[in-house]
C-alpha cells in the first residue's frame, strides 16, 4: 500500500510536469496512457481499478490541492523564464532569416562526416570503409556488408528518432536514457539475427564463400553498431560528436594504412570501432552527467508489446527507407546481360560511382529539410496562438503557403547540386582529374537519372517530417511500401530485358510515386491542419 502511495504521488508530479493544470480528467488519461501505463497496470502499481479510476484522482489532485493549484508544467515554465514577445505580422520575415541562418546551415554543417569521407578517398584513395584499391570481389563483399548494416538498423534509428524524442521534449531523462538502451540493445540483437539468417540460407545454398561471408559479417556488425550509437545524438543535439567520432576513425584508419603493412580491411575495422567507441563513450558519459544535474527519477520501465505498438509504423517506414535506397543497386549488380556473374550479387564499378555521384542530391538536401520542419514548428505554434477560432482555415492556408516555399526552396537547391555534380564529374579538380580517368557513359547515365530520383526522394520525405510532427505515419508508410515495390518492379524488367544499368529507373518512377501519394496526404494534412495539431497534443 505504502509503494503504491508513493507511485501515485510520483505519477501526479510526472502528470503535473507534461500538462500543468489539466483541463478536464480526459487530459489527464492521455497523459497516463502516453507514460506507457495500461489498465493491467494500475490495479498493481497503483491500487486503482482501471486509468480512468487513477486519472480521475490525479485530475482531482492537480485542480483542487494547494500543492498543485496554479501548476505549469516544463514548457510553461521555460516560456515565462524566456519572457517572450508576441510575434507580429511585420515580424515572421525576421524570425524566418533566423531560423533559415541557424538550421540550414546546421544541416550543411552536419555533412561534414560524408565531406570527410569524399576528401579522403580524393586524396588518399581510402576512406573509413572504402578502398579505391579493391577489386570487384572484394568491393562486393564491402559493399554488401554496409548494406545489410544500414538495412537491419534502418527501422531502430528511426525508432530511436520517433520516441526518445518523445520523453526528451517532456524532460523525462531517465525514460530518454532507457529508450535508447533498449533499442541500442535490440537493435544490435537484430544485427545478429540477420546476420544469423543470411548464414544459414548460405549453408543450404552455398551462395557465398565462408571467408567472403566473414568480411561481409564483419563490416556489418560494425558499420550497424555505429549507425544506432550515432542516432541517438541527433535526439539530444548533440550532433557534433558524430563529427568528432567519425573524424577519429577516419584519422586512425588512415594512418593504419598509410604507417603500417595492416591489411586495409583490418584498418577499416579497427576505424570503425574506434568511431563507435568514441560515440558509445560520450552516450554513457553524457547520461550519466545529465541524469545527476537533473536529479532525475522515475517509476516507468519499457513495455515492449506498448512500445511495439506505438512504433512499429515508424519502424517500417525506416526500414523501408533503407530498402529503397539499394534495391536499384541490387538488381543491377545481379544482372546477367552481360555475361554469367560469379556471384548471384556482384559490384559493378561504373554503376557504382553513378550512384555515388546521384546521392549527393540527396546528402546535400538536408539543410533544406532541417529549416523546413524547424520553420513549420515554430509557424505553426504562433498560428495557433493568433489565428482566430472564427478564421480556423486560414491556419493551414498561410502554413500551407510555406509548405510551397520549402517545396522551392528544395527544387532550387536540388538543381544547385546538379550543377555541382556535374562539375565533380567533368572539371579538372573533379573526378578525371584526381583519377585521370573519365566517367563512362553508364556512370554518367546512372548519375542523371539517380540523381533527379533522389531529388523526388527528397521531396517525398520532406512531405513525410511534416506528418510525422503531428503524428501521421500512415500515409508515409505507405507511400514508402508502394515506392518499394515500384523500385523493384520497374528496375526488375528493365535491368532483365534492355540493360543493368536502367533498374535506376526504377528508383526515378518509385522517386516520383512516394513524392506524389504524399504530397496528396500533405495537402489533406494542411486542409484539416487544426485538428491534427490539437489531436496530436
Amino acid at each position: 500500500m505504502e509503494a503504491q502511495n508513493e507511485n501515485i504521488k510520483s505519477l501526479i508530479i510526472d502528470i503535473r510536469e507534461k500538462v500543468g493544470k489539466p483541463v478536464s480528467n480526459r487530459v489527464v488519461v492521455a497523459a497516463i496512457e502516453s507514460l506507457g501505463i495500461r489498465d493491467i497496470d494500475t490495479r498493481t502499481d497503483y491500487g486503482m481499478p482501471s486509468i480512468y479510476e487513477l486519472a480521475d484522482l490525479v485530475y482531482y489532485e492537480l485542480t483542487t490541492s494547494e500543492e498543485h493549484k496554479g501548476a505549469k508544467n516544463v514548457k510553461e515554465r521555460e516560456a515565462l523564464a524566456n519572457n517572450p514577445e508576441t510575434i507580429t505580422t511585420s515580424d515572421y520575415m525576421a524570425v524566418k532569416a533566423k531560423i533559415f541562418a541557424r538550421y540550414y546551415s546546421q544541416g550543411i554543417f552536419h555533412l561534414f562526416p560524408v565531406l570527410l569521407q569524399i576528401l579522403a578517398i580524393i586524396y588518399f584513395g581510402y576512406s573509413l570503409w572504402t578502398f579505391v584499391g579493391f577489386n570487384n570481389v572484394q568491393s562486393t563483399a564491402v559493399v554488401l556488408g554496409v548494406v545489410v548494416g544500414l538495412v537491419s538498423t534502418g527501422g531502430f534509428v528511426q525508432v530511436i528518432g520517433r520516441q526518445a524524442s518523445f520523453y526528451w521534449n517532456h524532460a523525462d531523462y531517465v525514460m530518454t536514457k532507457r529508450t535508447v538502451d533498449y533499442l541500442l540493445k535490440i537493435g544490435s540483437l537484430s544485427i545478429f539475427g540477420v546476420l544469423g539468417a543470411i548464414f544459414v540460407c548460405n549453408l543450404f545454398f552455398h551462395i557465398y564463400p565462408y571467408a567472403f561471408l566473414f568480411i561481409v559479417f564483419t563490416y556489418a556488425l560494425l558499420i550497424g553498431l555505429l549507425v544506432l550509437l550515432l542516432a541517438p545524438l541527433h535526439t539530444l543535439d548533440q550532433r557534433w560528436v558524430i563529427t568528432v567520432a567519425i573524424t577519429s576513425g577516419t584519422v586512425v584508419a588512415i594512418l593504419l594504412k598509410t604507417l603500417t603493412p595492416m591489411l586495409v580491411y583490418f584498418t577499416h575495422w579497427i576505424g570503425i570501432s574506434v568511431a563507435v567507441l568514441v560515440a558509445w563513450i560520450f552516450l554513457k558519459v553524457y547520461f550519466k552527467r545529465l541524469l545527476v544535474e537533473k536529479k532525475a527519477k522515475s517509476n516507468l520501465e519499457v513495455k515492449p508489446a506498448l512500445f511495439l505498438y506505438h512504433n512499429y509504423k515508424y519502424f517500417l517506414y525506416g526500414l523501408s527507407i533503407y530498402v529503397f535506397i539499394f534495391v536499384d543497386r541490387m538488381l543491377a549488380w545481379s544482372s546477367d546481360n552481360n555475361g554469367p556473374l560469379p556471384f548471384i550479387i556482384y559490384f559493378e564499378k561504373n554503376y557504382e560511382l553513378g550512384m555515388d555521384f546521384a546521392i549527393l542530391v540527396f546528402l546535400l538536401l538536408a539543410g533544406v529539410l532541417e529549416f523546413a520542419i524547424a520553420s513549420f514548428s515554430k509557424f505553426m505554434d504562433i498560428g495557433q496562438k493568433t489565428v482566430s477560432a472564427t478564421d480556423v482555415s486560414k491556419f493551414g492556408k498561410d502554413l500551407y503557403k510555406m509548405y510551397w516555399q520549402h517545396v522551392g526552396m528544395l527544387v532550387f537547391t536540388g538543381l544547385a547540386v546538379f550543377v555541382l555534380v556535374y562539375f565533380m564529374m567533368f572539371a579538372s579538380w573533379g573526378y578525371s582529374g584526381q583519377f585521370h580517368e573519365t566517367l563512362s557513359d553508364v556512370s554518367v547515365t546512372v548519375c542523371y537519372i539517380g540523381g533527379l530520383g533522389y531529388l523526388f526522394l527528397g521531396w517525398g520525405m520532406l512531405n513525410s517530417l511534416y506528418l510525422f510532427t503531428l503524428g501521421q505515419p500512415d500515409s508515409p508508410l505507405r507511400a514508402i511500401v508502394l515506392a518499394c515495390i515500384v523500385n523493384f518492379g520497374v528496375g526488375f524488367v528493365l535491368s532483365r530485358f534492355v540493360a543493368y544499368e536502367y533498374s535506376v529507373v526504377g528508383l526515378l518512377v518509385a522517386g516520383i510515386v512516394f513524392m506524389l501519394m504524399t504530397s496528396r496526404a500533405v495537402a489533406k494534412f494542411y486542409k484539416n491542419l487544426d485538428y491534427y495539431y490539437y489531436a496530436a497534443y
